[in-house]
């Protein structure tokens, strides 16, 4: 997880010191919350994921999830389905339900209104017009509130909302697939396939929970990919793609924009004439100046995105985390081995002379997909 400020993690203490105290049954409705809130995966940006039970007698009277920004959010939904029963219930919500007038009331209004008897919060929200401001008006109008039920879990669900909050740009997620010597492609650049059927699922999973895929042209000419969930169901990301001089192939499947839309960044006065015949297929072109992986997330930041996942080659790879773009990785690791001196790497140079200088990954974990592995872990700092 993120390395969170000091003053939001103080700010957290004091809100959920005062109770602490849980039961198997809290733990497994907060789960509940975790499960209704990833129904709307990736569709909620700039706002969290969401979800509320009720439960009156350890009866689930109530249910419901924030479907996506400036809809009602999911106390409301979860109210709305309860109806009389919600009064003297207990309403778990993974997230502290909010103060303050946004394009919704306050949740606290409502669930005051209701005559809720007890709110258990999966974790305080990070949003200075909310920490802790939700909570204390709940108790302030004797409400019990109970704090940090299943806390990890709730923070893991919506790092990309809180690393947004904090530090006022998108998680950056890195996602590579290699051989078990370490390479993306072989010789000839061929990269298909590099892991098998269940890595590529978990992909498509991740994609679908992302608000952006970013790709450089090297990856558009040579794989030609679609960066989609593959899942008719699913939600599909934002698919961006980095080039500078825009020499890209005219018959890329990231032309075509049915089934999800396509963003091309560029610099100024590159290549107009593609560029024309880009904007008459429906394809967003932007020009930025500088066109770097730090002023690429900045833009993506002020177009309201939360998590951005970095598909690109190693060269890109390399420039995004040197500028700071990048705070998790995910590798895939295939039991394959290709060899070759010049079939390329997953991340190209840092300029790092010494092994005393590698980037360790912090708080990393790995499982098996299939014959495959993938290690996640987070760039220090």
């Amino acid at each position: 997880m993120e390395n969170f400020p000091e003053d939001a993690q103080i700010a957290d203490q004091q809100v959920s010191s005062a109770s602490c105290h849980w039961t198997p049954f809290d733990q497994a409705m907060m789960q509940r919350c975790l499960e209704l809130a990833r129904a709307a995966l990736g569709r909620t940006t700039p706002n969290p994921l969401v979800g509320a039970v009720i439960v009156q007698d350890k009866v689930v009277v109530g249910e419901g999830f924030h479907p996506g920004a400036g809809q009602p959010h999911a106390e409301v939904f979860a109210l709305g389905e309860a109806g009389e029963r919600a009064k003297g219930a207990t309403i778990y919500v993974n997230l502290e339900p909010c103060n303050h007038y946004g394009r919704t009331p306050p949740c606290t209004s409502a669930l005051i209104a209701a005559g809720v008897a007890k709110v258990v919060v999966g974790m305080v929200d990070p949003d200075p017009r909310v920490s802790g401001g939700g909570i204390e008006r709940l108790r302030g109008a004797g409400i019990e509130v109970v704090v940090g039920v299943e806390e990890a879990a709730c923070r893991q669900l919506n790092e990309g909302f809180i690393h947004r909050i904090l530090y006022k740009r998108p998680l950056g997620i890195l996602k590579y697939a290699m051989t078990l010597d370490g390479k993306i492609a072989t010789i000839s650049g061929n990269s298909t396939w590099v892991t098998g059927k269940e890595a590529r699922a978990h992909v498509h999973q991740l994609r679908a929970a992302c608000d952006a895929v970013v790709v450089g042209g090297n990856t558009v000419r040579q794989d030609n990919p679609f960066l989609t969930s593959h899942h008719p169901d699913a939600h599909n990301p934002l698919r961006v793609v980095m080039s500078r001089t825009l020499n890209l192939p005219v018959d890329a499947h990231l032309w075509q924009i049915a089934e999800a839309p396509t963003l091309i960044l560029t610099e100024v006065g590159a290549n107009p004439d593609f560029q024309a015949q880009l904007l008459k297929r429906g394809v967003e072109v932007v020009e930025l100046t500088p066109l770097t992986p730090r002023q690429v997330m900045t833009y993506l930041y002020e177009r309201q995105l939360s998590s951005v996942l970095w598909e690109c080659g190693g060269i890109l790879a390399a420039s995004a985390i040197s500028d700071r773009a990048v705070q998790k990785v995910l590798a895939f690791i295939a039991p394959k081995i290709v060899g070759g001196k010049i079939a390329p790497s997953p991340v190209g140079d840092l300029g790092l002379a010494t092994m005393t200088e590698a980037l360790i990954l912090e708080n990393v974990t790995w499982r098996q997909l299939g014959s495959d592995y993938v290690v996640e872990g987070n760039l220090p700092g």
